[in-house]
């Protein structure tokens, strides 16, 4: 396959993935609106069984897609029961964002690793970015807000899930929700720039593709992907730290939330932008990887992410892997 038949074929994969809604989150979210709510989350948690049993079943895309993730996360190949577990910590982290957007934190026993960077970053007053992934639960940022008055957050994300989102907060009617901006739109930049000088963090996403957006090939899982470029060019052209976040479910109602600096680009690089933009991609994929591999049932890409990247030829981007697990480590 050549380069522009191979982009041609990314790209057809990603533009689908961006039209199709997440599988039975809509239905997902009423049933565990319900379940939690009047049943309480030890019962709840019980009867997500049921439902994960469902996706298990009658999701074959998708099943299929969590056994290559799993076999390349585990190193061998996933036992039934490795990817029903996969499916039900899925489930178990939509059943708590039921808590997190009311502020129930007291149902969730919640860690936190990177705070003093956190604080460090508060008291700049400047904001920053926070990249997250479909790792584990980005909600649960909420219990570093709780612990931390002055940090105010907003999400950046493409419309058709931010609609879910909404629905989300607007169900679980959450006084400190954060605010919501539609990626996609001319004015997307503005508001963040706006948010970003009011001293709030901005969060976004970044291990999908979408359409033809630009996009870095870099090794992930053995096997090169594709990963968006614009929230790491975005920072960089507002001169803004980036940092790594993640909230880990541990089994129970026990999560890990993370923070790690992946770059300041309010600082000068000598490597230049252009080059500092793609290291710091690559650091961010080489953080993701470690944490699919520790915690690899928190992962939650459930089609086919690799879909040829392998076969699309990209320039250099003056980093190689071993410098990218370096740096990622600091």
């Amino acid at each position: 396959m050549n380069q522009q038949a191979a982009e041609a074929a990314t790209a057809t994969v990603a533009a689908r993935w961006l039209r199709k809604r997440e599988r039975g989150s809509v239905t997902l979210l009423r049933i565990m609106i319900f379940l939690a709510l009047h049943l309480g989350r030890p019962l709840a948690l019980r009867l997500l069984y049921l439902i994960a049993a469902y996706f298990f079943a009658f999701a074959p895309a998708e099943r299929r897609a969590s056994r290559e993730y799993l076999r390349r996360a585990l190193g061998r190949e996933p036992r039934a029961r490795d990817r029903f577990r996969h499916v039900y910590t899925f489930a178990t982290t939509i059943l708590d964002r039921l808590y997190l957007v009311r502020e129930r934190y007291e149902v969730l026993e919640v860690t936190i690793e990177g705070e003093p960077l956190m604080r460090e970053l508060l008291l700049r007053g400047q904001g920053a970015f926070l990249l997250g992934a479909h790792l584990g639960s980005f909600e649960v940022m909420g219990a570093v807000g709780r612990r931390q008055p002055g940090l105010r957050l907003a999400m950046a994300m493409y419309e058709h899930n931010a609609s879910n989102v909404a629905t989300l907060f607007s169900a679980g009617r959450a006084v400190n929700a954060p605010e919501i901006i539609p990626l996609g739109h001319l004015e997307a930049m503005l508001r963040i720039r706006d948010c970003l000088s009011e001293g709030r963090f901005v969060g976004m996403l970044a291990d999908r593709t979408f359409a033809e957006a630009p996009a870095q090939s870099v090794s992930f899982l053995g096997r090169a992907a594709h990963f968006p470029l614009g929230p790491m060019r975005a920072a960089a052209a507002l001169r803004q730290p980036v940092v790594f976040m993640t909230g880990l479910h541990r089994g129970g109602n026990r999560y890990h939330i993370v923070f790690r600096l992946l770059a300041d680009f309010s600082q000068p690089s000598a490597a230049g932008r252009a080059v500092a933009v793609h290291q710091a991609v690559e650091r961010y994929v080489a953080l993701l990887e470690e944490f699919c591999r520790s915690d690899p049932f928190n992962w939650f890409n459930f089609y086919d992410f690799w879909h040829g990247a392998d076969e699309v030829t990209r320039p250099p981007v003056g980093a190689t892997r071993k410098h990218a697990a370096r740096g990622a480590g600091a």
